[in-house]
């Protein structure tokens, strides 16, 4: 199968281990916090407090990740990230076990794994194509595109179910230490890789002006390339809208619509991985779309239609059917883009732009998930979901008409065996 190619090979085989891992342990973590939180007598205000940290530290620490995974063997930074967070997600499950946690230090550990996640995913998003070839790059996407959603909202999140329902949050927790652990041993077992950017041509100076410099210079990059700068706006806009109810507010309308706990979140959960991972190795397995920035928008935007099932339902059911429709729609373009960010990048800049990606697409996360609890208080959840589901329809049209992509998506096409490094 095309999507399982690259794992002929033994250094992408470690690499995908160490980020199987630490998805897994993200999705551990998304179920084990919010029982945390209710344990502690928390609500959505709580919860966002906790998700909003969370989103805050990356947001903090994704333009630095970004210019360290230009700089920094990629493979160091890994370690350092797994190892951190063993260290802080035990301590949360050694305090909680122990009766002496609070909402305070869930929410000061949060921020300590955004920053975490701030400082990972640049780092291996430059690793990646110095591990494969690049007409191998949509299979990796792909195939990462179905670890994600699988480990992320499925198999993470029913282990954390399973162990909070039989033992407690604290248990799930432990879990996701000892996941972050094996992360780690995978990581250091990488094998060594040279940058793919030749620092000793560059101007020498004070290490903050050689960070400033970077910064400029990727910065400029994507404000000087519409293709690249359009999307991110779009997605800006949208994750402001979706990720607060989408991460704070459907566990509390499976609570209070539908009657469910954590096996009815876990189920939801599990539709929604199922759906990314199902859509993602069919796009992985097929030619990539002529119109390949156009589809993305387009699919992006349909795919918060189904947030309005959890503002209206009141059954399961139907939200676990609306998590598998989202979970597809919303992996399906995901792997398109991994694949365009690698291919058409220049190889010297691909972490800052993956940490530019992070920076600016996730801009308004903190702010969407620390507004969603309090805004649901305010207005009620079905205000809240109808707005999340509706309104990115139209700034998905406003983004095909103003960036004028299609052009630049016909004159750039990705389907070819070497990646194309212009602008």
């Amino acid at each position: 199968m095309r999507a399982l190619r690259p794992l002929r090979r033994s250094a992408y085989r470690r690499l995908a281990t160490a980020l199987a891992l630490s998805v897994l342990a993200e999705g551990l973590w998304t179920l084990a916090v919010v029982w945390q939180v209710v344990e502690l007598g928390g609500g959505p205000v709580e919860l966002s407090l906790v998700s909003g940290a969370l989103a805050l530290g990356v947001i903090v620490i994704a333009l630095l990740g970004g210019v360290l995974a230009d700089r920094v063997p990629q493979k160091w930074i890994l370690v350092g990230v797994l190892a951190m967070l063993a260290v802080s997600i035990g301590l949360v499950a050694g305090l909680s076990a122990l009766g002496a946690l609070s909402v305070p230090l869930l929410v000061a550990v949060a921020a300590v794994i955004g920053l975490s996640m701030g400082l990972f995913f640049p780092a291996y998003s430059a690793l990646v194509p110095a591990m494969v070839d690049a007409d191998e790059l949509l299979a990796v996407n792909g195939f990462e595109g179905v670890v994600r959603p699988v480990l992320l909202q499925g198999a993470g999140p029913a282990l954390a179910g399973v162990l909070v329902a039989v033992w407690s949050p604290a248990a799930a927790l432990a879990a996701t230490a000892v996941t972050c652990v094996a992360g780690l041993v995978a990581a250091l077992a990488l094998p060594a890789r040279a940058l793919r950017r030749d620092l000793t041509t560059e101007a020498t100076g004070h290490p903050v002006r050689a960070v400033v410099r970077d910064l400029v210079e990727g910065f400029r990059y994507m404000v000087g390339t519409r293709w690249l700068l359009v999307t991110l706006v779009f997605a800006s806009l949208m994750i402001l809208l979706v990720l607060g109810p989408l991460e704070v507010l459907v566990p509390f309308a499976i609570i209070e619509r539908a009657g469910a706990g954590p096996g009815g979140h876990s189920l939801v959960l599990l539709a929604f991985g199922a759906g990314g991972a199902i859509a993602s190795i069919v796009v992985a397995s097929l030619r990539l779309p002529r119109r390949y920035l156009t589809v993305m928008i387009v699919l992006w935007s349909v795919a918060c239609v189904p947030m309005v099932v959890f503002g209206v339902a009141t059954t399961l059911w139907p939200m676990v059917v609306a998590g598998f429709v989202l979970g597809g729609l919303f992996s399906a373009p995901q792997v398109i883009w991994g694949t365009l960010l690698q291919r058409r990048v220049p190889p010297a800049l691909l972490g800052r732009v993956t940490s530019l990606d992070f920076f600016v697409s996730l801009a308004f996360m903190p702010v969407s998930m620390a507004l969603a609890g309090p805004v649901s208080v305010v207005a009620g959840l079905t205000p809240v979901f109808l707005a999340a589901g509706l309104v990115p329809l139209l700034f998905g049209a406003v983004a095909l008409v103003v960036g004028r992509l299609g052009p630049d998506e016909l004159a750039h096409p990705l389907d070819e065996a070497r990646p194309v490094i212009s602008g």
